[in-house]
């Protein structure tokens, strides 16, 4: 057994996993799981450089994940930034004050990386189960950029595309810095447009229609689920595996993008620094369902961050 705490660094959230790898079993024992928003990549799409507000945001998550991790006894470390950092200019002063907190370097790990890691942290459970059919089709939804996976036990093909519920609301959904609540039909329309155009990229590397699971990932995700599941509080245990029908994801993705900011604050399960980026991020789940047809979703707790833990055990 291996004590081991993970890292990763997206572009909306930055979260933490500190836990005990059992590598003859094949299974992680949480100790510590959190998760902060701190909005990293917050303009970077047209800016191209990392907000100083951001960058401090993201800091004092690493001195409270520090703490944590010191607490536990972790032995080992390993911080995997995603893509907010990977597309900024000045990424270098994100780099030094990750390490000046944490003791590691930021690793700024490519889409093909962060897939493995997703696909890795997503299925390694699943291995063994009758009632969900192979290929699997693993996405990740997160603020910048979406991963695809498919593959069996191991990664047959993956492909990492710009879009995420963050760029996706900076892109199409705000004037002025703030939020049209709600979006126009035109918008939404240009929303969807861009989204299908990253699925036609996705779809050159990853058969894609192959897939005979379909696997979601993230908070766009598994906010969908709580949704569909009524829940008076966020509950990952109800979340973790839960199966989403595709026609329910069509009557959530439709109501996120005609409702205000109040309404979506107003649904107990939340969070607040999701409000104003979950219709983008439903939307592009229901573009992925509608496009392979899926009839419904298996939504996963464990993804990328599960992953980097196992590669550091």
């Amino acid at each position: 057994m291996t004590r081991v705490a993970a890292v990763d660094c997206g572009t909306n959230s930055i979260r933490l996993l500190v836990a005990d790898a059992h590598p003859e079993t094949g299974e992680l024992t949480d100790l510590d799981r959190r998760m902060t928003i701190v909005r990293l990549g917050q303009g970077v799409d047209r800016t191209g450089r990392l907000a100083p507000e951001a960058l401090e945001r993201t800091f004092a998550a690493c001195r409270e994940y520090a703490a944590v991790i010191k607490e536990h006894g972790a032995e080992r470390l390993r911080f995997v930034a995603t893509s907010a950092s990977r597309d900024a200019e000045n990424r270098d002063a994100f780099v030094r004050g990750v390490l000046d907190i944490l003791g590691v370097e930021p690793e700024v790990i490519t889409g093909d990386q962060e897939a493995e890691f997703s696909f890795t942290g997503a299925t390694k459970e699943l291995t063994g189960r009758d009632d969900l059919a192979r290929p699997y089709l693993v996405v990740d939804i997160g603020g910048g950029s979406t991963e695809f996976v498919v593959g069996e036990e191991r990664v047959r093909a993956a492909r990492s595309v710009d879009v995420g519920c963050v760029r996706m609301t900076e892109r199409h959904l705000v004037t002025d810095g703030t939020v049209t609540d709600p979006p126009t039909e035109d918008r939404i329309a240009a929303m969807r447009a861009d989204i299908e155009a990253a699925l036609d990229l996705a779809e050159r590397t990853v058969p894609l229609h192959e897939a005979r699971t379909l696997v979601g990932l993230a908070g766009s995700v598994t906010t969908v689920s709580a949704i569909a599941q009524d829940l008076p509080a966020y509950d990952s245990a109800r979340i973790h595996h839960s199966r989403v029908s595709r026609d329910r994801v069509r009557e959530i993705t439709e109501w996120l993008l005609r409702s205000t900011h109040a309404e979506r604050a107003a649904v107990p399960s939340m969070h607040p620094g999701r409000v104003d980026v979950i219709g983008a991020g439903a939307l592009v789940l229901l573009s992925i369902m509608d496009r392979i047809g899926a009839e419904a979703v298996v939504v996963s707790e464990h993804d990328i961050l599960d992953g980097i833990a196992w590669s550091v055990a």
